[in-house]
């Protein structure tokens, strides 16, 4: 696996998104975050792996966070981006729709 600390900005593999509140959920945290991949998911699994997160939480295409686990993920080397930059550039089949509807929009 790269070594996310020592990449250049804008080069990361590995993104987290900001803390959302999800006032309804009925899990113990009620803050999450996304933690996703902008090249491919063997690097993420890899990643999620290091936080301590089993492969059977990934969610097709990211891995949910609460609090403890982004600062952990940014200690690591997780590049933080905005919710915007994180769909922009995350891989999969939701990235793939956010940048095409984006581009018929002209956005």
């Amino acid at each position: 696996m790269r070594d996310h600390g020592a990449l250049e900005e804008g080069t990361a593999l590995i993104l987290v998104d900001e803390l959302r509140e999800y006032a309804h959920s009925r899990l113990p945290f009620r803050h999450w975050c996304h933690l996703v991949s902008d090249t491919g998911f063997d690097e993420l699994h890899a990643f999620a792996a290091q936080l301590g997160i089993p492969r059977h939480r990934f969610q097709g295409d990211h891995y949910d966070l609460p609090p403890h686990l982004r600062s952990r993920a940014i200690e690591l080397g997780a590049q933080e981006v905005g919710t915007r930059e994180l769909t922009r550039r995350m891989a999969g089949p939701r990235g793939d729709r956010v940048r095409a509807r984006r581009a018929t929009r002209g956005v």
